[in-house]
């Protein structure tokens, strides 16, 4: 009878740490995030900080050129909120957005070269010499789009060796030596910072992009949508970003 009992017991104690640990699954929750390339260093660390302040949420990100995840929201990609490095790409998104989208920082460009500027770069005029190998965003990625707004401004025209899908893509060939030059925000200039110079140059003040960002109508997760959106709006939020080189929009 005793052996009985104590087998029971045993039994007993292992379906309630099975009940335990279905509990804990249970209470886990996922909130998912669409970015643009440039906010990896910021939303790193606001998600590793939104985290800590919401115990038992996860924050995944996917980061990429904000033209791409707009698409990917068009086509019914199921995510919670989405982050956006201008307001034309969020534009496009709009018919799948839940709510207006909010402004949260603005950013600008400046010229990144390799460490210790090699070819003596200045200006964005410097980048139109016949020997220099320019990389920048493609046109329809906000960087890009910004680029081509600073060349005019300066009334210069560039031949770019390369037009990337974003701009982590334009930093890693400066900061890997394979571009003289590239045009990139200030904010991942900065981020990379023990591979690469910036050059700012005052046409960048003609080409400032406005971040929006918003809940998404496909988010599996709407509550945690809404508070991470008042998160990054909010002063954590402020506090990451400025210390990123982001200002306030």
């Amino acid at each position: 009878m005793m052996r009985f009992r104590a087998i029971v017991a045993g039994l007993l104690a292992v379906l309630l740490l099975g009940a335990c640990g279905q509990a804990g699954s249970e209470q886990q929750r996922t909130l998912t995030v669409l970015a643009a390339a440039s906010l990896t260093e910021s939303f790193d660390e606001l998600g590793q900080r939104f985290s800590a302040d919401h115990p038992g949420v996860r924050v995944t990100f996917d980061y990429q050129g904000s033209s791409t995840l707009a698409e990917q929201v068009n086509q019914g990609r199921a995510a919670d909120v989405f982050a956006s490095a201008d307001t034309r790409n969020m534009d496009r998104a709009a018919a799948n957005l839940n709510g207006a989208a909010q402004p949260f920082a603005t950013n600008r460009l400046a010229i990144a070269v390799p460490k210790g500027n090699p070819k003596g770069i200045r200006s964005l005029a410097d980048l139109t010499a016949p020997d220099r190998v320019v990389v920048v965003c493609a046109p329809q990625v906000p960087c890009g789009s910004a680029s081509e707004q600073v060349e005019k401004a300066a009334g210069v025209q560039l031949a770019p060796a390369s037009e990337e899908d974003d701009v982590k893509s334009v930093l890693q060939k400066v900061a890997a030596g394979e571009a003289d030059a590239g045009l990139v925000y200030v904010t991942d200039a900065r981020s990379a910072a023990d591979k690469v110079d910036a050059i700012e140059f005052p046409e960048a003040q003609q080409a400032v992009n406005t971040y929006p960002i918003a809940a998404l109508k496909s988010a599996p997760e709407p509550e945690l949508a809404a508070q991470f959106l008042e998160y990054v709006r909010g002063p954590v939020g402020r506090e990451v970003l400025g210390a990123r080189g982001f200002a306030a929009p």
